[in-house]
């Protein structure tokens, strides 16, 4: 079995879809010389040229820059025809003079303050607006309200964002301003509490339902197809090692693989090797075999990786490899698996 990555998923009960593969634009902040606006429109128009029509963006992805490019893009194409995703949480301040510290010549002179309020949550999507150059946001995410980011702050956070962001985007949502809203994290257990506390229709989760991390399958995503929100699986190749393979340096949640993720990736490896399947297409299908999963979203930023992406997920599987990863118990034995081994 394979996917087309243009095919589209409902983002739960809204009236709203989603492309197979989504676009992330972390990579279009990116300011190092090679990554320059005219290599990132390339990589745009490879990707909406093929029919991917899900992008999705943040404030803080190159302290504006990508929301900036993304919007250069759509302007050269019809709006409407996609589905853009932008999230809340950070405004970007301006930072005296004119230089963003710790980032290189070219960044937006911005420094980020977080914001979770209801007049925060308004401004923030005003800010985005103007940057994207349109007058429509179609999915709205709660931005990082977890204790990587927050640290001892994330009751305070959580507290002002279901009081502020959350009452927000649901005014915005009724008003037909937005169509969908949700959270974006890494953590699936604050994902819980969210589900539980407020009226979500999605949730993107970052590398927690991947070919190496299913800590996201037993509890998380029962819970989603119950409440019947959909979920966006960002980061399927769990910030590297996933497209890589097992070599040196590899990474894994942006530090370094030990020992043991090096391990079972070799042997992930092993079994694609026996089933003529790349570890990439493996990585990138996995997720979409799970009936939640509306989309799974990974960064691209040349031409050349979104060729390889769309290839990868339209790329046939056989059952037999799915089956003997769960028989060697790499993935769970009740993962659902695109062939429906």
């Amino acid at each position: 079995m394979s996917f087309d990555p243009a095919a589209t998923r409902r983002i739960g009960q809204r009236d709203v879809d989603v492309s197979l593969l989504g676009v992330g634009t972390a990579p279009f902040g990116s300011t190092v010389r090679e990554d320059s606006d005219e290599s990132i429109a390339a990589a745009f128009s490879r990707l909406y040229d093929s029919g991917l029509r899900y992008f999705d963006t943040a404030p803080f992805y190159g302290l504006g820059v990508a929301e900036h490019r993304l919007g250069a893009s759509l302007r050269r194409i019809d709006r409407r025809s996609t589905t853009l995703s932008t999230k809340i949480g950070r405004l970007l301040q301006p930072v005296s003079g004119g230089t963003a510290p710790g980032v290189g010549g070219g960044a937006s002179p911005f420094e980020v303050a977080f914001d979770y309020s209801y007049d925060g949550t308004m401004r923030s999507l005003e800010h985005s607006l103007q940057r994207l150059g349109t007058n429509r946001i179609d999915i709205v995410l709660i931005h990082d309200v977890n204790r990587r980011w927050q640290g001892d702050q994330v009751e305070t956070r959580y507290a002002e964002a279901m009081a502020g962001a959350h009452r927000a985007l649901v005014d915005l949502r009724a008003q037909g301003t937005i169509k969908a809203f949700g959270v974006g994290v890494n953590d699936w257990s604050i994902l819980l509490r969210f589900a539980a506390d407020g009226d979500f229709d999605c949730f993107m989760l970052a590398g927690r339902y991947t070919l190496l991390d299913h800590t996201a399958l037993d509890t998380f995503m029962p819970d989603c197809e119950r409440r019947g929100i959909s979920v966006l699986m960002a980061a399927p190749f769990n910030s590297g090692i996933l497209a890589t393979g097992a070599r040196p340096g590899a990474t894994y949640f942006y530090t370094g693989a030990d020992a043991e993720i090096m391990a079972r990736t070799r042997q992930i490896e092993d079994v694609c090797k026996r089933h003529g399947v790349t570890l990439a297409a493996a990585a990138l299908q996995f997720p979409l075999a799970h009936p939640v999963v509306a989309s799974v979203v990974t960064g691209m930023r040349t031409d050349v990786e979104a060729d390889a992406n769309i290839a990868h997920c339209r790329a046939p599987i056989p059952g037999a490899f799915w089956d003997e990863l769960k028989h060697r118990r790499l993935i769970a034995a009740d993962a659902p698996v695109p062939a429906g081994a």
